[in-house]
């Protein structure tokens, strides 16, 4: 009897999700991955790309090359989910599998905070990272401001990478002393989840360039044309450049199809990542699981990889009887780029107790060119 996985997603756990399931399930089983982008973006090298040192072709993949490996892609907007029949609604069609597993990642809703997108680029899309590239090229100097939106939000290490890569980008064109660098940050300091010494570690490095660094700092509303920032303790900044991280939400497909509960996403099983409905996963951004520390996991792409790793294991043993049933165990690494060709690298397990055991390694070329190594194996096995 042969069996369909639907994959509703086409970021990295999506995709890990569905070519996993494609290597270990029989030919006569159907994989199939929708997504409504018609190409995947390889989301670690937005960073670059604002800098200019990459083109968008260079970290971006048809999604219909996936394909080739076995996996129908399915270019569509998910209209609706019924978890209790494992059915999904498209546009023009209605696809109904054995199992679901929802990948569809974070909405961004920058239309929140009065202003904010009239008035700066983000940092988290393929258009925003394009528009800073294009800003800091004719850049002559002024005031450049990076905020984070609100206090939760995916990839906790990027804002603060970006704020590093500007700064090198500015001594790199022989403008830095025209250029003043100020982040405010909504949370009350650099990705908190990992711990108060990681988190000093940061923020010292951020520091230590000359940025100026204020956290708590809560955005109310931006005046675009007065170039101006009112924040919720009454403080203001004003700016020459905007570069932001906007709020996040759930996609409202999966809060229509009652999957959310009060924290706005999606509750698992922090081991399996199922839902409350039998063979009904959610994966990466999209989901949350909480931790002692009273902080959910941070979202980022290597927790969606293992997760969907999980996830797709666990599917194949239920399915064939082969292999043995995996645990996701929070383990969770990422690369923080400090510009000049350098990075550091934090590493730990998030499901440590009483709070996540974190290491972070300093600077240096190795890191970097370890995370230009990720970016090309990831486009070249993949697609």
């Amino acid at each position: 009897m042969s069996r369909t996985a639907l994959v509703l997603g086409a970021g990295i756990g999506g995709i890990v999700a569905a070519q996993t399931l494609r290597r270990l399930l029989p030919r006569a089983d159907r994989i199939v991955i929708v997504d409504r982008a018609e190409r995947h973006t390889f989301p670690p090298s937005l960073l670059w790309l604002m800098v200019g040192d990459r083109a968008p072709d260079d970290m971006s993949r048809p999604l219909d090359r996936l394909a080739g490996r076995g996996v129908e892609f399915i270019r569509a907007t998910v209209k609706r989910i019924d978890p209790t029949r494992h059915e999904v609604e498209l546009e023009q069609q209605t696809l109904r599998g054995d199992a679901l597993v929802i990948a569809l990642g974070a909405e961004y809703a920058p239309e929140s905070i009065p202003g904010l997108a009239d008035a700066g680029h983000c940092l988290y899309t393929l258009e925003g990272a394009n528009a800073i590239r294009d800003a800091l090229e004719r850049f002559p100097g002024g005031r450049i401001v990076i905020l984070t939106a609100a206090p939760q939000y995916k990839c906790p290490a990027a804002p603060y990478e970006a704020a590093m890569l500007v700064d090198a980008f500015c001594r790199k064109q022989g403008i830095r002393d025209r250029a003043q660098i100020a982040f405010y940050a909504a949370e009350a300091g650099p990705m908190p989840v990992a711990g108060p010494a990681v988190s000093a570690a940061v923020r010292g490095m951020v520091e230590q360039r000359n940025i100026s660094y204020r956290p708590e700092h809560q955005v109310n509303a931006i005046d675009a044309t007065a170039r101006r920032v009112s924040f919720a303790n009454g403080a203001e900044a004003q700016f020459d450049l905007l570069l932001y991280v906007p709020p996040h939400r759930a996609p409202a497909v999966v809060k229509e199809a009652g999957l959310v509960n009060e924290s706005g996403w999606i509750p698992v099983d922090r081991h399996t990542l199922q839902t409350q409905h039998e063979n009904v996963f959610a994966i990466g951004d999209v989901n949350t699981i909480p931790l002692k520390m009273g902080r959910p996991l941070p979202k980022a792409g290597v927790f969606a990889d293992g997760e969907a790793q999980v996830v797709a294991h666990n599917l194949a043993h239920a399915w064939t009887g082969k292999g043995r049933p995996r645990s996701f165990g929070g383990d969770g690494a990422c690369f923080i780029e400090v510009g000049d060709g350098r990075a550091g690298m934090g590493s730990g397990n998030f499901f440590a107790e009483p709070v996540p055991q974190m290491r972070l390694r300093q600077p240096s070329w190795f890191w970097h060119a370890g995370k230009i190594l990720v970016e090309k194996l990831w486009l070249y096995r993949r697609f």
